[in-house]
Parts: C-alpha cells; sequence; structure tokens
C-alpha cells in the first residue's frame, strides 16, 4: 500500500507534471509540486490532488537556478514537517522543462545552456541536494523524450539533453540500490500538451503526420504519461530499476 507516501513533482503545475500529480493522488500518494511562475495553475492542480483525498502543496522552483536548491531543500523541510510531521519524502519526479526547436546551424549558445541547465544540470544538482530527504526504498522518475531514440531536425539539443538523463538515470540506480531506491527513465512521445500547443496550432498538419507514424495511430494526450509515473511509485513496480520505458504508442517501432 502507497498511504502516506509522498511525492514530490517538479513543473508539476501544468501539462504532463500536472496529469502526473493527479494520477498519484488517485494511486494514494500525498504529492508536492514545484511551480516556476504560474502560482494560479499551481494552485489549480493542488486543489485538484485535494479532490481525490490526499494532501498536496505546492513550492515554487525555479530548476535553472542550481544555487537556490539549499534554500528550496530548507524550505520543503519545513513545510513536510509542518504538513506531514516528517523531513522526508519518498518518491522524486524531476518532469520540469521546455521545448526548443532549432536546426544544429541555427542553435544558438545561449538556447543550449538554457536547455542544459534546466534538462540536465538542474536535474542533476536537484537530485544530489535531495537524495538525503528521499526514504529508503523509495524512488526516482526522470522524464526524457522518444526524440533521445528516433530523431526530428530542429531538436539535436534538447534531445542531447534527455538522451543524458537516460544515462544519469542508470548510473542513479547503480549508486543508489544499496538504498533500495528505484531510478527509471519515462521519455514519451509527441504529446498534445501546452508544451507542444504552439507547434501544433502553426502547422495542424504536423499532428497528422505524427499519428501516421505511431503503430496506435494517433499523438499522445497527458494522461498516457501520468499514469505511467504514478505505477512507478507504487510497488506493482518495485523490480523495475535502471530502465527507460518509451511512452509514445510505437512511433517508428
Amino acid at each position: 500500500m502507497n498511504a502516506k507516501k509522498i511525492a514530490l513533482v517538479t513543473g508539476g503545475s501544468r501539462g504532463l507534471g500536472k496529469d502526473m500529480a493527479i494520477n498519484l493522488a488517485k494511486r494514494g500518494l500525498d504529492v508536492i509540486i514545484t511551480y516556476n511562475s504560474n502560482t494560479q495553475a499551481a494552485s489549480e492542480t493542488v486543489s485538484l490532488i485535494e479532490n481525490e483525498g490526499r494532501k498536496g502543496f505546492a513550492i515554487q522552483l525555479d530548476v535553472r537556478n542550481v544555487k537556490s536548491f539549499a534554500d528550496f531543500a530548507s524550505d520543503l523541510i519545513q513545510q513536510l514537517q509542518n504538513r506531514f510531521k516528517t523531513t522526508h519524502f519518498d518518491f522524486l519526479i524531476n518532469n520540469a522543462g521546455f521545448g526548443h526547436n532549432g536546426s544544429v546551424t541555427d542553435t544558438t549558445e545561449e538556447a543550449f545552456d538554457d536547455l542544459y541547465n534546466v534538462h540536465l544540470k538542474g536535474v542533476y544538482f536537484l537530485t544530489q541536494k535531495l537524495l538525503d530527504l528521499i526514504n529508503d526504498g523509495g524512488g526516482i522518475v526522470n522524464i526524457s523524450s522518444g526524440l533521445a531514440r528516433f530523431s526530428f531536425p530542429g531538436y539535436s539539443a534538447y534531445a542531447s539533453m534527455k538522451g543524458a538523463i537516460e544515462v544519469y538515470t542508470r548510473y542513479l540506480a547503480k549508486e543508489l540500490g544499496a538504498r533500495k531506491i528505484k531510478a527509471n527513465t519515462i521519455a514519451p512521445g509527441a504529446i498534445n500538451t501546452d508544451f507542444n500547443k504552439e507547434r501544433f496550432d502553426a502547422a495542424p498538419q504536423v499532428v497528422d503526420m505524427i499519428a501516421s507514424l505511431t503503430a496506435l495511430g494517433r499523438i499522445g494526450e497527458s494522461e498516457d504519461i501520468g499514469s505511467i509515473v504514478a505505477f512507478l511509485c507504487t510497488e506493482d513496480a518495485a523490480w523495475i530499476n535502471g530502465q527507460r520505458i518509451e511512452a509514445s504508442g510505437g512511433m517508428f517501432v
């Protein structure tokens, strides 16, 4: 049973992170989310968590600002003490991120650095900072992308960060095994969220093209991913460790 277990989802106020948080609550976990700037969206997600009968709260965090992680950890400990009478949690889901479309020749150093700071450096050092707060027997879920396996022009920098996260996750699984902490990666395919909204709205034919390349004949929705994250945070997934799980509906199979 997962009663009284606690999950932390970065970037949990919208998109995939929001659906992850709701699905975790449905599985019986209390859920902490982080948000960068949208306080209203964060509050709405917390309300949805509470509607499932679980405790939830939100903490502001900019995952590109590594120097803020010590203060974030201190704030998290205080909130855990006040709300749950504990200083630890069970599952860390590194989800926060943003997309970028630029060819190899057009991607700027600034864009590359921003992707690096959020998708790789931020994940690496936030996880490092929070390891002592994760209960033995808990777990880490890192979000990668189908683009780390298959290639679309314009995503070289983004996909490179996600490829690095997949390697990092395997090392987490190896090094944290003594504490029985599992680490896995989920790699979504093309998902119909606000993450891709601008691209899909500008070129609706892209949706049809992606569907035609997918065995199940459609693009993904948020709920296709959140339920998998929640599953990995249950005892049903206790023997899954160090794995890359692609959830793309069978793109390019």
